[in-house]
């Protein structure tokens, strides 16, 4: 006689970015980290690839097949590819034990409408999972970042994610004060894409601009100056052409968009309490995400800032720690996250 075998319900943390997806998984930790992009045959419907298959798909497809990030400035642009893309992790994650359906956490943005929190919540459900939560970015960086929130004092978190910076002053396992505007790490990427195409009129694509931001990207012009070789297309001939880029070119097109930054943590000081201001004079600010990989963004936040800034220890993978661990103390923190 055989024995049915029981399958407890697994408990999924997903940081739902727009340039990556994390999936965090109950006993296991970090289970996916792929870009958050998924191909599709324009022609069936069927969707073809999704991460980072899908994602050397970009700029390459032909006209039957189109590659593209269902998420937009941190929130979903195609509910449809958004829900196959969770569906498409769910069954990785969950492999044989696919009917047994999980508890998930996803992590939204601060400030999102209610309208975009039933999107992300309706996809989740339709995906597989038993349970949806919603949790802020802020939030579940801080818990990531194992800052001190529940403590009567206040901490500040700052994540650049891809498609929105969020910034929080949190105390007692809450937000005090918080702001987001859709800066981050696309639009330093748009950024060098517009000015290599205004400087040396050349017109290239996402991919070689995430690869010029990655190997010169700094916050801070710094000695000595550092060279790539740019291919992409002449605007004016048409024809194939590579030039020569420095970082300092690099570290003045991003410039508009490190300021944005900076204006959405000025508005959050601002909102800030005193009491809570001088604990943060005090701790300094944390930031989170992979954008705040990019070279001397701490010196520049705190040059501009007049506060210390320093980097997390995980930056990239805060904000899916911290939603796995508010989903495994989910008693502790129903009050502050939405349940569907």
């Amino acid at each position: 006689m055989f024995s049915v075998p029981i399958f407890s319900s697994k408990r999924l943390g997903i940081d739902l970015g727009t340039s990556n997806c994390l999936v965090w998984s109950s006993g296991e930790g970090v289970v996916i980290s792929e870009p958050s992009v998924v191909a599709i045959d324009s022609v069936s419907g069927r969707v073809v690839a999704v991460g980072t298959q899908a994602h050397e798909m970009l700029g390459r497809t032909g006209m039957d097949l189109v590659a593209q990030r269902p998420l937009k400035d941190g929130v979903v642009a195609d509910y449809l590819v958004c829900e196959a893309m969770l569906k498409n992790f769910l069954d990785r994650v969950l492999k044989y034990s696919r009917f047994a359906r999980p508890e998930v956490m996803v992590c939204v943005p601060y400030g999102v409408t209610q309208v975009e929190r039933r999107a992300v919540l309706e996809a989740t459900l339709s995906a597989g999972a038993k349970t949806a939560y919603l949790i802020e970015a802020p939030l579940a960086a801080a818990i990531g970042a194992k800052l001190p929130i529940d403590a009567p004092y206040g901490s500040m978190i700052v994540d650049i994610g891809g498609g929105q910076i969020g910034a929080a002053v949190v105390s007692l396992g809450g937000i005090v004060a918080a702001g987001s505007s859709r800066y981050g790490g696309d639009k330093f990427n748009e950024a060098i894409i517009t000015y290599v195409r205004k400087i040396h009129n050349i017109v290239i694509g996402e991919r070689m601009a995430e690869d010029v931001k990655i190997k010169l990207g700094s916050a801070i012009i710094s000695n000595p100056k550092k060279t790539v070789e740019v291919k992409g297309r002449d605007a004016i001939s048409g024809m194939p052409k590579t030039i020569i880029v420095d970082s300092s070119e690099v570290t003045e097109s991003i410039s508009l968009v490190l300021g944005a930054i900076i204006a959405t943590i000025k508005q959050v000081l601002e909102q800030t309490p005193p009491e809570l201001s001088s604990d943060i004079i005090d701790r300094g600010i944390v930031l989170t995400g992979g954008s705040s990989y990019l070279r001397n963004i701490d010196r520049y936040i705190s040059s501009q800032i007049g506060v210390s800034a320093h980097v997390c220890e995980d930056p990239m993978q805060s904000v899916v720690y911290g939603t796995g661990m508010a989903l495994e103390n989910i008693d502790n923190w129903r009050r502050i996250v939405q349940r569907r």
